[in-house]
């Protein structure tokens, strides 16, 4: 090689170094700096301009430590790499490394390269990089917490549908664990048999680039429904392409508070039949020609408030479900069967004639008679008209149907009515020591009271009712309160005088025994006016109330109680002189205590 070629290729180096984007040294073999690039040299004088010729001659690792802060084990790989290189052990030798002289930290990259006896080491600032690298590790891990961690269920499949990666939530919903959902198909475990192909379009779709958004009914590992909302659209997926980023919000527990709302806003709570607003849709859905003829029943439960005043509102509860049970029993699939409220149902019958329409009422009617709830048997009010051509107003039709209810309802009810008082004495005498025996004394003695003092038949009559009728709201008093053998609680003896009131409510509520109402509310008043319900005085009592009171005192004075042993007839006229004008009418005790010694 000439001399001109040896200048050339040594002006070569230099050219070449320094246009490369990194800050390059070349060693000999003893680790001296022989080479620097313009770069390096810019560094070296930044970092300290007290280096001599921007460090040519210098032992490199020394340079190094007075330029940089390092950690002491990376100066030792620093020069172990370069001897490894050097000494031929490697071909190339690469180290990251960050350096902390700077304000903000900078990493640099070292690559060692064999360079005649020695080697070739350049530096390259990757702090961009590093930064770039270091905001998307914390994109991915703030990616990961959020797939994980999010309360909708999410998954990543691949173009085939197989599933690459699930969170909790989405194996919650399914009833899968990771284990089982990742590396499987959604074929096998997420997709129902007969939405397979459906599903493989929208895979298809997906890649395409059009997001799908949709709600879908589905089964989980365990067989149960579930109902979620999707949002499916196309990703990158890191070294495998494109695919599919799957969310699923769970909707079932949604769509079961939606599905009860609706159930509620179209049924009765009582009885779960249909209510009057779903009843009015129904009905005006039905009201077509194709339904003719249509036919509609209307129906009241008889004596229901009798019932709520004696035993409450549980017990009238009861009679509208037994009476809601036997009416859907006597239909067909296609009626629709609603209760309006209270005590009232109605019920459409499509395609029916008035012979079918007889045939059903007559099945309800049978079916009622066999129910029974406390001291009533389920008695029903019914009616019903049909529409058999178009020119009829439906609303006309079912007014016809309710006016036929009513007729019925007057008809049946007075005789329902009748039954229960009769039922009631009898219960009446066996929970209480109210029994036939008492009630016919005491009808003997109110009566010859009455008579002594001069009432008229019709009056003897009411009192005569009286005597049978006065404890009557006794019946809705528990037994082992009226028959306690002790002293009653403050309470019981609270509770014992509502039977006042309620006796009245019963007696009330009948044509044949309201006459004598107001004589049961008031037979426990006293004539200081110290008594119940109303505190009445003297002969603001009524008479009748007041000449029961007398004659019912004494009939229990003189007859063993479960609470007090008999008094003999002397006894117990003393103790009716002793309480006139206090508990009793003065004037009527005279008159009682002169008949009973007669």
């Amino acid at each position: 090689m000439s001399r001109t070629e040896v200048i050339e290729v040594e002006c070569s180096i230099p050219c070449f170094l320094n246009s490369l984007a990194y800050k390059s040294v070349i060693l000999n073999k003893d680790l001296k700096i022989s080479f620097i690039n313009n770069d390096w040299k810019k560094y070296v004088l930044a970092a300290a301009e007290n280096i001599e010729n921007s460090s040519l001659g210098s032992n490199y690792i020394q340079v190094m430590k007075m330029i940089t802060e390092l950690d002491k084990h990376c100066f030792q790989d620093i020069e172990a790499g370069i001897e490894s290189v050097i000494t031929g052990k490697k071909e190339k030798f690469e180290l990251e490394y960050p350096d902390t002289k700077f304000e903000n930290r900078m990493w640099f990259k070292i690559i060692v390269t064999p360079f005649d006896q020695g080697v070739l080491i350049m530096h390259e600032n990757i702090t961009t990089r590093k930064q770039a690298q270091r905001d998307l590790e914390t994109k991915e891990k703030q990616y990961k917490k959020i797939f994980n961690k999010a309360p909708i269920g999410m998954m990543l499949e691949d173009p085939e549908g197989n599933i690459i990666e699930v969170n909790e939530s989405l194996c919650e919903m399914t009833a899968y664990s990771k284990e089982e959902l990742e590396g499987s198909s959604i074929f096998d475990k997420l997709v129902i048999p007969e939405r397979i192909e459906e599903a493989k379009k929208d895979i298809e779709i997906i890649l395409s680039g059009q997001d799908l958004e949709f709600n879908l009914d589905n089964i989980d590992k365990n067989g149960n429904h579930y109902y979620s909302h999707f949002k499916e659209t196309k990703i990158n997926l890191p070294d495998r392409g494109e695919g599919i980023l799957s969310m699923q919000v769970d909707l079932t527990d949604l769509r079961m508070k939606e599905r009860k709302l609706k159930f509620l806003s179209y049924h009765d709570q009582l009885t779960n039949l249909y209510n009057r607003a779903f009843f009015d849709l129904e009905l005006k859905r039905l009201d077509a020609v194709e339904q003719l003829p249509l036919t509609i029943i209307v129906i009241d439960v008889n004596g229901l408030k009798l019932i709520n005043d004696i035993y409450g509102h549980l017990v009238g509860d009861q009679l509208i479900k037994q009476a809601a049970e036997v009416l859907k029993s006597s239909l067909r699939g296609e009626d629709v069967l609603a209760r309006f409220g209270g005590d009232e149902f109605a019920v459409i019958l499509p395609q029916t004639r008035k012979e079918a329409a007889e045939k059903i009422v007559d099945r309800i009617n049978k079916k009622s008679e066999n129910v029974k709830v406390k001291d009533t048997t389920l008695s029903l009010g019914i009616g019903f008209a049909t529409k058999n051509n178009e020119d009829q107003e439906i609303t006309e039709v079912f007014k016809i149907a309710d006016d036929n209810m009513y007729q019925d309802k007057i008809m049946k009810s007075k005789n329902t009515k009748d039954k229960l008082i009769k039922n009631l004495i009898v219960t009446m005498e066996s929970k209480s020591d109210e029994s036939r025996e008492h009630a016919q004394r005491l009808e003997n003695l109110a009566v010859s009271l009455g008579s002594e003092i001069g009432l008229d038949y019709e009056q003897l009559n009411r009192l005569s009712l009286l005597a049978s009728l006065h404890d009557i709201g006794k019946v809705t008093i528990s037994e082992s309160i009226l028959k306690k053998p002790g002293s009653l609680t403050e309470e019981e003896r609270e509770l014992i005088k509502k039977h006042a009131e309620r006796g009245y409510s019963i007696a009330n509520s009948t044509d044949k025994f309201s006459a004598i109402a107001k004589y049961i509310l008031h037979h426990h008043e006293r004539w200081d006016g110290t008594g119940y319900p109303e505190g009445l005085k003297g002969e603001g009592i009524p008479l009748l109330s007041r000449i029961i009171s007398i004659a019912d005192a004494y009939d229990v004075m003189t007859h063993k109680q479960s609470y007090s042993k008999a008094l003999t007839k002397e006894e117990a006229l003393t103790e009716m002189r002793k309480n006139a004008g206090t508990q009793f009418d003065p004037e009527l005790v005279k008159v009682f205590v002169r008949l009973m010694r007669e």
